[in-house]
């Protein structure tokens, strides 16, 4: 990954700026979904990029040490390797981009990763996941636990009030502390767009998290009831090419909650190059979050390869 991003001082004229048109937006996310996506081999080729950019997901109540294992394994080996085989692609070193999990099972996916020689990145979901109502220290100590136990990665969720209220320095001084907490780790500032009311209230929060350091953002916690939505998408994605505009810093961007087909992801994958450019179509710039995601990306490789459809049971976890 890139060298993590400094952020800048919090520019409040720009923020105080900000209006977003509701309708363009709408237009533009339309578009985009009613484009044509690739077939045969160029879909098979795009679905293999999807694969790369995925952070494979478990924030489940009962995840135990196995099961963390069990994802771990399909991270390393995402796709069958007699697929990969007869797409030629079995000696490229396909993985998903990373692992996430919640901090008290970090350690877990690290010891299984290191047994099996991956060094694949953990991430971690900090701050209060998903509603970031614990007290600031906890939050806090928080980070620092999950990076202690081996996260190089952590996606923190912002406090909501502060967005809903306008505290954006507020906002910026808690992100900038968690930014410190990170250390080395990737920061992913999640917005929980669902929460956030407004499509200007998300540009705004979009920006004030890259000011603050964020080295990616991140649409939802997939616990909201409204999560990864393509107008969403186009506000925050165009926040990020202003931004950069502007300062020259490339922030990454990852959609999360309720991505679960080959479909999807194809689009997503559009909707950044359209957007953003081919220098983000990478697993340092663009994540999906997902958990369901992979099985039907694996199985329409499967249906390209053979012809047919496997059963999901064909397919296992791992």
């Amino acid at each position: 990954m890139s060298a993590r991003n400094p952020g800048t001082t919090l520019d409040l004229k720009w923020i105080s700026k900000v209006r977003v048109n509701t309708q363009a937006v709408l237009r533009r996310a339309q578009h985009i979904q009613g484009q044509k996506t690739p077939k045969k081999q160029w879909q098979a080729a795009w679905l293999l990029k999807a694969v790369t950019c995925i952070d494979l997901t478990t924030l489940a109540g009962d995840d135990t040490p196995s099961n963390i294992h069990r994802l771990c394994m399909k991270a390393t080996q995402p796709v069958q390797y007699d697929l990969l085989k007869k797409m030629d692609m079995h000696d490229k070193g396909l993985t998903t981009a990373a692992v996430c999990v919640y901090p008290s099972r970090v350690a877990d996916a690290v010891k299984s990763l290191k047994a099996a020689n991956s060094n694949l990145p953990v991430a971690s979901v900090a701050t209060g996941f998903p509603a970031g109502q614990t007290p600031l220290e906890t939050r806090l100590q928080e980070v620092r636990i999950a990076v202690a136990d081996g996260a190089t990665e952590i996606d923190i969720v912002i406090n909501r009030t502060l967005a809903l209220t306008g505290q954006w320095e507020a906002m910026y001084d808690e992100i900038c502390q968690f930014r410190e907490a990170c250390g080395d780790a990737h920061m992913k500032t999640i917005l929980a767009i669902g929460e956030l009311g407004t499509f200007t209230n998300v540009y705004k929060a979009s920006l004030v998290s890259m000011m603050a350091g964020s080295d990616f953002i991140k649409t939802s916690t997939g616990k909201e009831s409204v999560n990864a939505t393509y107008p969403v998408a186009i506000v925050m994605v165009r926040a990020i090419r202003d931004y950069f505009l502007c300062t020259g810093q490339k922030v990454g961007f990852k959609p999360a909650g309720g991505i679960r087909t080959a479909k999807e992801s194809l689009v997503w994958l559009m909707l950044i190059k359209e957007e953003l450019g081919n220098d983000w179509l990478s697993p340092h710039l663009f994540r999906l979050g997902a958990s369901s995601l992979l099985a039907d990306i694996e199985r329409q490789i499967y249906h390209h390869v053979t012809g047919q459809y496997a059963a999901y049971h064909e397919l296992p976890m791992a």
